[in-house]
């Protein structure tokens, strides 16, 4: 794409913008090549990695990068194997540090899913990282003047005796300075160091009174620094060991240098990998500012961008537009009054391709979709030529004659007021005779213009749309708003009234229109004002269908409530009812042991213990809101009747035959009364047996045998537990299940003994 659309579109002003961005120097650099592309799979890429950084920031908040020193002609010295000094070495470790901590940011979480990360995955997984080396570096190079004491036992021995060595001159020197044949010499009782020999600062007048070298005189001649005799052997010691020490730090720089020999290349590479994080991070951080989306690529190529803004102008004042082409049209012309932000509209148009093209995410709404077109082209401005001495129209002409022949039917062409500049009839055939050309060719095409007959020729040739942006008349100011389908009204007669023209100047202004052209303005006026209703109405039912959607969420929300807890309610008392009537069970199995164990002659006692039983059968019917089984109850209360039992028996010994018939009588009613088959198909397991227990009471009393249990076929877990159940009770022999034509797996046979 030529720098000179790309300038009219200010992609230099948000590339400025991207670098303040950008946290090192490599990456600032880099952004001076970056250019929007034009192939598809690219810009897929782009925004892709734009993507993944952003989930990034996401899930592990923003990258550790911070700026780096430029290391590249240290690199070039490794190369040459030339030997490094503090710097260098420290600036390389300082590299190699960052490099490490980008690398664990992204690789450091065991719980991360690295799958979702694809395209950045070769970005750090390529980071050469060395922390023996980087911290090698910094263990002995202390700072830019530094090497640690420990770097070689060498160097540490030679520090040592040097620093005895200091301690003897400083002893020395002391014991000079306070003497008191020698202090009234001194112009200060202070031991200084001249051309790293420690020396004392004498007095002029008295130079000749202390043996020693002058190494220094003071700049008003006052001074004069001299090194004693007594010290200078020791001096010359210290110097001799400063040689050695630095001959042992150059050995030393020499070691870690070569030890950097073989990498130069991944020190190369970590640079250029840094470089490319550091701009696509960039990106992720920009396009989180705007609130930017991924916009869909399609292959279609059509523009549909929804409530899509200028990047360059302030979010909470910029007016979003809506704006689509490439579907049902493919020239879109937009017209309207001046400053009503018709030239914004194409600028907004062209920058967030670029951006999307250049990999950031485009300040718009979600699902909106653009086309990766070969080429934009884009006359906006009045951008008369000096040099040239063009007009304003040979200047747009030149350009328009440019795009002419370099643009194909899978371009984009923005032409801000086609046509203007020349004669107005001349100008707006012209501005037709050129979107027809472009259209004809394929070319997809958004412009501006005044022209009426523009509008006139959109509603009535196909392929092409009016657009306007609309007009505050009351407080005549623009909106802003672009508004698709509706051909825009200069309103030059209403502004002009509105701002006081005589009307007389209005009247005879608008009796030379022609009735044709005064009829299709007002016809364009209605469909402006029915349009305006209809957005509105369309806001309102939306608004309500959002309220009505709301409501119904919530009133269903409500009634799952409801619904879970009723099923709590009901399992608790299932539940509560079990152990009730386990319980139960329990008390009547202990009032029969009791009743058993009575002699013969405990009448009285049998009676209070039944009373007894009757009272708790009674309380857990009323305690459980007589949930219960009444009939179940009173049979459990007709089992302990004292004028069947054995009991009574005893107590009647004379009467034994007589016992014995009504006893007999009592079981043939039972035989007639109870059925053979019970169904518990419903039930759970607690309620069934509970039930089956009864009945095969029942029936061992009536001697009915065999007898059908129908629980149903299910799950299977009722028939187990009713398997278990008679596994354990005393009245069953054996049990099977149903055969062929008795039910199969959904009954029981049971046989009694």
């Amino acid at each position: 794409m030529n720098s000179k659309y790309l300038q009219t579109l200010e992609y230099d002003k948000i590339i400025d913008t991207l670098g303040t961005y950008c946290k090192t120097y490599i990456g600032k650099d880099n952004l001076k090549n970056i250019k929007p592309s034009f192939s598809k799979l690219e810009v897929l890429d782009l925004l892709e990695l734009t993507d993944e950084a952003i989930s990034l920031i996401y899930r592990k908040s923003n990258i550790p990068l911070s700026e780096i020193p430029n290391i590249s002609v240290y690199i070039k010295s490794l190369e040459s194997d030339s030997i490094l000094t503090n710097k260098p070495l420290l600036d390389i470790a300082k590299v190699l540090k960052i490099s490490r901590e980008i690398k664990e940011y992204f690789f450091n979480d065991d719980e991360f899913d690295y799958s979702n990360y694809d395209a950045l995955h070769n970005f750090f997984n390529n980071l050469y990282a060395n922390k023996s080396i980087e911290e090698k570096i910094f263990s002995i190079v202390l700072d830019e003047n530094t090497i640690a004491d420990d770097a070689s036992e060498t160097l540490k021995s030679l520090r040592k005796q040097s620093q005895k060595l200091e301690q003897s001159i400083k002893d020395k020197l002391n014991s000079f300075i306070h003497s008191s044949t020698y202090s009234k010499y001194l112009m200060e009782p202070i031991i200084t160091i001249r051309a790293d020999r420690y020396v004392i600062p004498i007095k002029e007048e008295y130079r000749s009174q202390i043996k020693g070298f002058i190494h220094d005189i003071s700049s008003s001649g006052s001074t004069v620094f001299i090194e004693p005799l007594s010290v200078f052997e020791l001096n010359n010691e210290i110097t001799n060991i400063k040689v050695e020490e630095d001959i042992e730090i150059e050995r030393i720089l020499s070691d870690l240098s070569s030890m950097l020999y073989e990498y130069t290349e991944k020190l190369k590479y970590n640079l250029n990998i840094i470089g490319d994080l550091d701009i696509i991070f960039a990106k992720a951080n920009y396009s989180l500012s705007l609130d930017g989306v991924k916009p869909y690529i399609n292959d279609e190529k059509y523009i549909d961008l929804k409530s899509a803004r200028h990047p360059l102008i302030d979010k909470t004042k910029v007016v979003p537009i809506d704006i689509s082409t490439g579907k049902d049209y493919f020239s879109l012309v937009i017209t309207g009054p001046n400053t009503g932000g018709k030239t914004v509209s194409l600028k907004t148009i062209g920058i967030l391709l670029l951006m999307a093209y250049s990999g950031i995410f485009i300040p718009a709404k979600e699902h909106s979709s653009i086309y990766v077109f070969d080429n934009i082209f884009a006359d906006i401005g009045d951008e008369q030529s000096i040099q040239e001495s063009l007009s304003t129209f040979s200047s747009h002409m030149s350009t328009i004659i440019e795009i002419t022949k370099k643009a194909t039917s899978n371009s984009l062409v923005l032409l801000d007021e086609l046509g203007s500049g020349t004669d107005p009839i001349e100008g707006a055939n012209l501005a037709i005779s050129i979107l027809k050309y472009f259209f004809d060719l394929g070319i997809t095409t958004i412009s501006t213009t005044h022209y009426q007959e523009l509008k006139n020729y959109c509603l009535v040739t196909t392929g092409f749309q009016n657009a306007s942006c609309e007009f505050d008349l009351e407080n005549l100011k623009p909106t802003y708003k672009l508004l698709i389908g509706i051909p825009g009204k200069s309103n030059a007669f209403a502004i002009s009234k509105k701002l006081g023209l005589n009307d007389t100047i209005l009247n005879y202004a608008n009796s030379l229109m022609k009735q044709d052209d005064i009829s299709i303005e007002e016809l364009m006026k209605n469909i402006y004002d029915d349009k305006i209703e209809i957005e509105k109405e369309k806001e309102t039912i939306k608004k309500n269908s959002a309220q009505i959607e709301e409501l119904r969420k919530k009133l269903e929300n409500q009634n799952n409530f409801w619904q879970e807890k009723q099923n709590k309610i009901l399992q608790k008392a299932r539940e509560e009812a079990k152990a009730i009537l386990s319980d139960a069970k329990e008390e009547a199995t202990s009032v029969i042991n009791k009743l058993n164990s009575l002699n013969k002659n405990d009448i009285s006692t049998a009676n209070n213990l039944r009373n007894e039983l009757n009272d708790k059968l009674k309380d857990v019917s009323i305690n459980n809101n007589n949930t219960l089984n009444l009939d179940a109850l009173k049979t459990l209360n007709n089992k302990f009747s004292l004028k069947n039992n054995t009991l009574k028996n005893k107590q009647n010994k004379n009467n034994k035959s007589h016992s014995s018939v009504t006893f007999s009588k009592r079981n043939q009613f039972k035989s007639q009364n109870i059925s053979s088959e019970i169904n518990v198909i419903g039930m759970n397991v607690g309620e069934a047996t509970f039930i089956i227990d009864k009945y095969l009471d029942d029936c061992a009393i009536a001697k009915l045998s065999p007898v059908r249990i129908v629980h149903g076929k299910g799950t299977g877990k009722l028939r187990e537990g009713i398997h278990k159940f008679l596994k354990t009770n005393s009245h069953v022999a054996s049990f099977r299940l149903g055969t062929f034509g008795e039910g199969e797996m959904g009954v029981t046979i049971v046989e009694l003994k």
